[in-house]
């Protein structure tokens, strides 16, 4: 074992999970100073191939490193914060905009809080897109965030600076957040395991009740199953100021996922795009291994149709979005006492602003309406079905600049939002994410219900890059999910960190 002064090799940390390195800060087998002194030395391995970091704080986390130990159950343990609403007050927070530069958060959120009374000892922050608008993370400001498996490909987005940190080793959990399966695709990509939690599950604000009218939460990214339901544990809140809300779970997630189900389960699935597009074998091959598993298991299996028209779900999604980015450009503009220009911002965030400028209150109202129709349809499902199964994404992850806009392409859409009406624009506005969205359609509908669903790193492509399998269940239960995965967790199926480079470290 390990004792304070003697430092632990690389190869060693990489595979402790959060949950193992608390129980070594405890068992004081090594210090908080030293796993925090591990992670950065780590980073300074692998972030100059994978560019995930935006800033550290470490000269900050080493002194608060030093203070007394506390018993909490992640004391110690080091983790990176997403770069857009997990804030610490005084410290950098841009958004993943370059507009937002030089940008200080004026608070810590309630998240970062929640984070801190777990015990970790927070390092910085990681990339995101542009406000956390695409399912890549490449930005004009931090550049293009590499996936560990292989750099010549994303590691997906929003979460996707997280999720490099995490399937290279540098921390065993990394805030995340998702809106539209920014947990959940990267988790994909990565190999990692990526929980959505219900709606209203985990800390929001101060000052916001919602989070894109509650498609959006905070959670992390994590390695292994026991420790997303260790935090949620933790974390799982009910806020008077939130203006969303769920029951708390009465157990440990942690101690009940363990448990075996106790009656045969019927289980949904279907592998066709709910918006039409085209799904790769290897994502149907690995919903296929889940569900011959669950057969063997004892457990009925039936191909369902949600009954959820897909493309108008999407339309309204996005038909948010616009309203979304054009109330935050115009609080921009009130701050910087200025226009803001079309040089100012990425191509998907200009396009969303000009067309959410012409979106009515009614129109708005109604989008809105729609998630709450897809939302009882949902909840009828699952008063026959337990788990509802898809593909996590519908392929692999796309290589580096795919799905990212050249100065041609920007220049057209630009022209097209511009001189279009406003039903045309929001034409315009989805077919410039169909191509992102033809990698990942099935995520969304999660945020627009609240739903819990989680990734399951359970395949990997002939190219030897992770592709994961969601599974949804009804509002409030993530103890089922986790459950599940756990489960899976033991089994040959899991593939988790299995070929990954980054876990074959040389000291």
């Amino acid at each position: 074992m390990y004792y304070w002064g003697e430092m632990m090799k690389q190869s060693e940390y990489i595979n402790f999970d959060g949950t193992d390195l608390a129980e070594l800060v405890k068992n004081k087998e090594i210090s908080k100073r030293e796993l925090a002194e591990m992670s950065f030395s780590l980073l300074e391995k692998v972030d100059n191939k994978l560019n995930a970091v935006t800033y550290t704080r470490r000269d900050k986390v080493l002194l608060e490193a030093e203070g007394q130990f506390e018993n909490r159950p992640f004391e110690g343990v080091p983790i990176f914060l997403k770069d857009i609403s997990q804030t610490i007050k005084g410290e950098p927070s841009t958004g993943g905009a370059y507009l937002m530069k030089n940008s200080l958060a004026n608070v810590t959120s309630n998240f970062v809080k929640s984070i801190q009374n777990a015990g970790f000892l927070s390092l910085g922050n990681t990339a995101t897109p542009e406000f956390a608008l695409k399912n890549i993370t490449e930005s004009r400001i931090h550049g293009s965030t590499r996936n560990p498996w292989n750099p010549g490909f994303t590691p997906g987005g929003s979460s996707g600076g997280a999720a490099a940190l995490v399937a290279s080793g540098v921390v065993p959990i990394a805030g995340a957040s998702d809106g539209g399966g920014s947990i959940r695709i990267p988790a994909s990509f990565t190999g990692l395991f990526g929980l959505k939690p219900t709606r209203g599950r985990t800390p929001v604000g101060p000052g916001v009740g919602r989070q894109w009218h509650g498609a959006a939460i905070d959670f992390v990214l994590s390695r292994t199953v026991r420790d997303s339901a260790r935090l949620l544990t933790e974390m799982q809140t009910v806020q008077q100021e939130a203006a969303f809300q769920t029951p708390l779970f009465p157990g440990r997630y942690e101690d009940t996922m363990k448990k075996e189900f106790q009656k045969q389960l019927k289980i949904g699935f279907t592998t066709e795009s709910p918006v039409g597009t085209p799904v790769s074998e290897d994502a149907k091959e690995a919903v296929a291994k889940v569900l011959s598993w669950l057969e063997q298991q004892g457990h009925v299996i039936e191909e369902v149709d949600n009954q959820i028209d897909g493309v108008h779900l999407m339309r309204d999604y996005y038909l948010m979005n616009s309203g979304e980015i054009s109330a935050l450009i115009h609080q921009l503009e009130k701050f910087l006492k200025r226009k803001i220009t079309f040089d100012d911002v990425e191509i998907e965030t200009w396009l969303l602003n000009v067309a959410g400028q012409n979106v009515s209150a009614a129109e708005f109202s109604l989008s809105l309406a729609s998630w709450d129709v897809a939302a009882a349809k949902m909840a009828e499902l699952h008063q026959t079905y337990d788990f509802y199964i898809t593909p996590a994404t519908a392929y692999s992850a796309p290589k580096i600049g795919e799905l990212t806009p050249d100065e041609a392409k920007r220049t057209e859409l630009r022209e097209q939002i511009e001189s279009s009406d406003p039903k045309k624009q929001q034409e315009v506005i989805y077919d410039m994410f169909l191509p992102s969205l033809t990698y990942t359609p099935f995520t969304q509908l999660a945020n627009l219900t609240g739903q819990p669903a989680v990734s399951i790193p359970v395949h990997l492509t002939n190219e030897g890059l992770p592709l994961g399998v969601q599974v949804m269940a009804a509002k409030g239960e993530e103890h089922r999910l986790l459950q599940l995965a756990y489960h899976l967790e033991q089994t040959d199926l899991w593939v988790g960190m299995k070929g990954n480079p980054y876990f074959h470290i040389e000291e």
